[in-house]
């Protein structure tokens, strides 16, 4: 798993448009970079439903947010239409970004055990790297952390 200070390699994933997101272009900003298992989920759907809610806050601190899962762009894109989610999501149907951020483990639900992706969330600060990370994330009031951690890193850094 990438750590606090911590480089992010580049990478380029399709959007749920199915245009291609590339770290480089988007470096130099703030990002909100949250990994979670599966569109049109209990837990999935309400962690995106806060940060689309919370985007103005994000917009406001310079941040911009992007969910990442293995589901396909045809999948975020119902999942986007059906919540009415202001969100982007990634694409990440070969689970290499996961693999790199380290949050594609073993899971275990019922005793049966499988591999998944572990709900974790990165802040990225705009010089490409990791100021802030959260592993095995609890939904419920998780946003509200995200933007405080920013507010605090924000204004540190001004």
């Amino acid at each position: 798993m990438l750590e606090i200070g911590d480089s992010i390699p580049n990478f380029c994933l399709p959007n749920q448009d199915e245009e291609e997101i590339c770290f480089r272009d988007i470096k130099g900003r703030w990002i909100v970079l949250y990994f979670y298992p599966k569109d049109n989920t209990p837990g999935c759907t309400i962690e995106a439903c806060d940060f689309t809610e919370a985007m103005p806050d994000f917009r406001e601190l310079g941040a911009i947010v992007l969910g990442v899962s293995p589901d396909s762009p045809r999948k975020h894109r119902n999942f986007i239409a059906k919540k009415d989610l202001k969100i982007t999501l990634l694409a990440d149907e070969s689970k290499e970004l996961c693999k790199i951020f380290g949050v594609w483990q073993l899971k275990k639900n019922f005793g049966k055990e499988y591999m998944g992706v572990v709900r974790s969330t990165f802040l990225i600060s705009p010089d490409g790297k990791i100021a802030f990370k959260w592993k095995k994330v609890r939904v419920k009031g998780h946003v509200e952390a995200v933007k405080e951690k920013l507010l605090q890193l924000t204004n540190a850094s001004s």
